[in-house]
């Protein structure tokens, strides 16, 4: 393998590195993934996928404590959380094989070990025992991603102060967790663990959970969560946090006043930190800006030949933002005309109930320097969200008030992660909240909702 010449050296293997690789190879060129784990990443592995199928268990177990809603009622009502990891793993491993087998059929390599530039042209993978390949490629593409972020004030010891990855992997619900974090995976945690019985507070810094979304749907899910009985502690600074056998204690600071939180566990889910050591960057001189791999608008790094694309590369942190980078380079790799991704219309998705999904400003941001239309269509609304009695949240548009521009979205809702993808389309199209008004929609669904915002800029909403 060391003498053959790849056209395009990959190195991680998560949803921006085999993706990247198997639309390479579509594109006729040879191309090689190096992935020192499973392939699919994080996301696949420990991430975006097992976490949706615990969410999923958690739904269904709050639908069945509301059970007499639907007229289902049973005695003796139990919970297991260990099935509901063992699902979570199978979820996962079906799809790592399923990308194997992906992989083969396009005819891409896969390299099992550490990768390391070891010049623009050439990789050297290291395995696990400690061999050491040379990968040659006329270009090659960084896609290594990240990593829980760690902070000194709390020690992570994966038993009591834990990970998102230890978190997905306990098979009793603890009495209690305090989990630092107000952002997507805090609050789906957050979700999973109230569902099971355990008692869980949040602990933000910021004024709100969800701190990048619009401070309106911030609230709207405080107050959801409220009702779930989980606490939450915004505008927190965290001090310092310590675990014993017993248990673990957080000291925050509230309004200059200093508490202490005393919990089973503590998770840690303050955000993440690009993968960026031991790969080579600095021998070769490719440059980082505060902890990710400085690139152009068309993924190219500083070092010609060398490319990064995903989490390596700074936000927004997202699965499909890496997918859709490596697609559009790997297209120009191969002489196609692929513009650069618009990062204006990157969705942004939690997977809680009520879900959460946004693209494009929120108001405070559109407000800036234009005049702009607001409309809220609430879900309460909807025939369809009555019929299956999930009334909680909103569609909310925001548009140009002269031109009728879609400037953003933001929903809070049942399949709120669903319904954004119409409004990016709209947004790709250049529609305007009239055409999307126009668009006539299936009766009764959700969706809905998304036409009668849109209806609600001209006054012509016609179920509120």
């Amino acid at each position: 393998m060391a003498s053959e010449i790849y056209d395009v050296a990959v190195v991680g293997g998560g949803p921006g590195g085999y993706v990247s690789a198997i639309r390479a190879a579509q594109l006729g060129l040879k191309s090689v993934v190096i992935e020192k784990d499973k392939p699919g990443g994080v996301c696949l592995n420990w991430g975006c996928i097992p976490t949706k199928a615990l969410l999923k268990n958690a739904e269904l177990v709050l639908t069945m404590r509301h059970g007499e809603d639907y007229g289902i009622s049973c005695d003796n009502l139990q919970f297991d959380m260990g099935k509901a990891v063992q699902r979570s793993r199978k979820a996962a491993n079906t799809l790592a094989g399923g990308i194997k087998f992906l992989l083969k059929k396009n005819k891409v390599d896969l390299v099992s070990g550490h990768g390391r530039l070891a010049s623009a042209t050439s990789v050297d993978v290291t395995n696990d025992k400690g061999e050491t390949q040379t990968i040659n490629a006329r270009s090659i593409i960084l896609a290594t991603g990240s990593r829980s972020k760690a902070i000194p004030a709390v020690p992570v010891d994966g038993e009591r102060i834990i990970t998102s990855t230890e978190a997905m992997l306990i098979e009793e619900p603890p009495q209690s967790m305090t989990i630092i974090g107000g952002g997507a995976i805090g609050v789906e945690f957050a979700y999973y663990y109230a569902a099971y019985g355990t008692e869980v507070t949040i602990v933000e810094m910021l004024p709100h959970l969800l701190p990048v979304e619009d401070e309106e749907i911030s609230e709207t899910l405080e107050k959801s969560f409220a009702k779930l009985g989980i606490g939450i502690k915004t505008g927190a600074r965290v001090e310092s946090a310590e675990s014993s056998p017993d248990g673990t204690s957080v000291t925050v600071t509230v309004d200059g006043q200093e508490e202490t939180l005393n919990a089973d566990v503590t998770l840690l889910a303050i955000g993440r930190d690009a993968n960026i050591e031991d790969i080579g960057l600095e021998a070769l001189g490719v440059e980082t800006d505060r902890g990710f791999i400085k690139v152009d608008e068309q993924c190219r790094t500083t070092v010609s030949g060398v490319y990064a694309i995903g989490d390596v590369t700074g936000p927004p942190l997202l699965a499909h933002k890496a997918s859709a980078e490596g697609i559009s380079l790997v297209e120009r790799l191969a002489g196609h005309a692929a513009p650069p991704i618009d990062r204006e219309n990157i969705p942004a998705c939690t997977y809680c109930q009520p879900q959460v999904a946004s693209v494009g400003l929120t108001e405070i941001q559109a407000a800036e320097g234009r005049e702009i239309q607001v409309f809220r269509m609430p879900y309460r609304s909807s025939g369809k969200a009555v019929a299956v009695g999930q009334t909680d949240g909103m569609v909310k548009l925001i548009a140009d008030a002269k031109y009728g521009e879609i400037l953003g979205a933001h929903i809070i809702g049942a399949d709120a992660t669903e319904l954004i993808a119409e409004i990016c389309t709209a947004r790709t199209l250049e529609s305007t909240t009239r055409e999307l008004h126009k668009t006539i929609h299936a009766h009764p669904t959700l969706s809905e909702l998304v036409m009668e915002a849109a209806a609600g800029m001209e006054g012509a909403a016609i179920h509120i």
